[in-house]
């Protein structure tokens, strides 16, 4: 037998949700053909059978939450026919009948849902963190897992059971609506969020209750990246074959800014802060299903149109969902640009563990004071939301002062300075 199990996802995605399974047990299988899709907080990504057989088992049902390295089901190696497969495992004849026997893995006896795993057996990744945030221990809740372990939803619902208690600890249980006036009721539609759409909810939430968060503003006069573009938009296409757009010069501007700031480029690791002398910048896309960030790695060796390339093909497969999830992880800052949407302000959520992302926005002419004269410019609200555990408050004000300064003066970008 031959294990399927859940792929490494990247160093911060630790689990996954099934979202359909592909193949049903008893059939026959390729090697390298889907097998079971699973959804991450980002992507979703199909995994491949690891070789060509027959699939015996499936231990992750739909809608499940497991983590990396756990085991999906089980693959019956060899191409030898699925009808003797299907006699070992017990899977029904499709012409005599509907129900599955039980197997002879089934006939032994399955921890009860109140089991516990062995003691050599750590809890998932997601359980540990569950944990460690709301201060309940794991220990409190029933494992309805495979062998009697504790599943994410387990350590939610002990969560939950604990808050309602009358001492209260960890996260609040969730609040449920007051119902509706029936003549409104029957006005309203109610749709069930999508595993996705849940995962993205509760990591925002995770970074807001993780980070000490705190946002700064500045603005910044685009007269002179405006006019650079326009003078050399027509040369440039034509020499790179991609459009000049702004987002090339804010990536190298805060490039040059983290250079000189490092907290806003590091993370919290425990009790250790990782200081990354390298610069993976994720730039926020937008699409039907929720907001995706590639990243752009190594934008500090990029010139300013291997950066715009790169963005452009992101944003291109991003629209159509043909992003790899490694090509989403590793981001040490992230840009976010509202201002396609027409944002004037806002103040951007961490991209977890980072501790920084620029939040851009809409190009406004405004009128402002240059040189003792009022003129009308065409300004830009820029946010620097922070972890202030890591990035005091002169850091964050002295990094977006640079990314204005690099911005309103785009030799500085060219040269360097």
């Amino acid at each position: 037998m031959t294990d399927i199990r859940v792929p490494t996802l990247g160093e911060s995605v630790t689990e996954a949700t099934i979202g359909k399974w592909f193949k049903k047990p008893g059939d026959a299988v390729a090697v390298d053909e889907p097998l079971v899709e699973l959804e991450t907080d980002k992507v979703t990504i199909e995994v491949p059978a690891p070789a060509a057989g027959v699939l015996s088992e499936i231990a992750a049902k739909d809608g499940e939450t497991v983590a990396v390295g756990a085991i999906l089901g089980q693959l019956k190696e060899g191409a030898g026919g699925a009808k003797a497969a299907a006699t070992a495992t017990g899977a029904p004849d499709k012409k005599t009948s509907t129900t599955q026997p039980i197997n002879a893995a089934q006939e032994t006896p399955k921890p009860r849902a109140q089991d516990k795993p062995e003691a050599s057996t750590p809890p998932a990744p997601s359980v540990r963190k569950l944990s460690a945030e709301s201060g309940v221990d794991s220990s409190a809740a029933s494992g309805t897992g495979k062998d009697g372990r504790v599943t994410k939803g387990d350590m939610m619902a002990a969560i939950e059971r604990a808050a309602s208690a009358p001492i209260p600890v960890g996260q609040p249980s969730a609040q449920m609506r007051a119902p509706s006036p029936a003549d409104d009721a029957s006005r309203e539609e109610r749709v069930k969020m999508t595993r996705l759409r849940q995962t993205i909810a509760r990591r925002l939430k995770d970074a807001q209750n993780t980070a000490a968060m705190l946002t700064t503003f500045n603005e910044v006069d685009m007269t002179a990246v405006m006019h650079m573009r326009n003078q050399y938009k027509d040369l440039f296409e034509k020499k790179h074959g991609v459009k000049l757009g702004f987002m090339g010069f804010f990536v190298r501007a805060c490039v040059q800014a983290l250079k000189e700031i490092p907290a806003v480029n590091a993370e919290i690791d425990g009790t250790d802060l990782i200081y990354k002398n390298y610069y993976h910048v994720g730039v926020a896309v937008g699409t039907e299903k929720g907001l995706v960030v590639p990243v752009v790695r190594d934008c500090d060796h990029k010139s300013l149109a291997d950066i715009e390339k790169t963005i452009t093909e992101y944003g291109k497969r991003a629209r159509d969902g043909q992003l790899k999830i490694e090509e989403m992880q590793g981001g040490t800052f992230t840009i976010s640009n509202g201002g396609v949407y027409g944002s004037l302000m806002s103040t951007p959520i961490l991209n977890a563990p980072q501790s920084g992302i620029l939040g851009m926005h809409k190009i406004q002419e405004r009128p402002v004071v240059v040189a003792g004269k009022v003129e009308i410019r065409p300004m830009m609200y820029l946010a620097l939301s922070y972890d202030h555990r890591i990035v005091d408050g002169r850091e964050a004000v002295i990094f977006l002062v640079r990314v204005k300064d690099n911005l309103e003066d785009p030799a500085r970008i060219v040269l360097d300075l």
